[in-house]
């Protein structure tokens, strides 16, 4: 029994580097999305002030 308790059932070191690989992801994925509703609101004012 005690040789199934030494037995290391997660390696720390890969997974910390899987969540810091997905924390970048996510951050990237934040950084589009936000770059493109700015882009939107800048396109939609040039539009409003070219109709009046």
């Amino acid at each position: 029994m005690k040789t199934l308790l030494s037995i290391p059932l997660v390696n720390w070191g890969m997974g910390a580097i899987i969540i810091g690989v997905f924390a970048i992801v996510c951050f990237i994925m934040a950084a589009i999305v936000y770059s493109m509703v700015n882009t939107d609101k800048k396109q939609q004012d040039s539009n409003s002030s070219r109709a009046e």
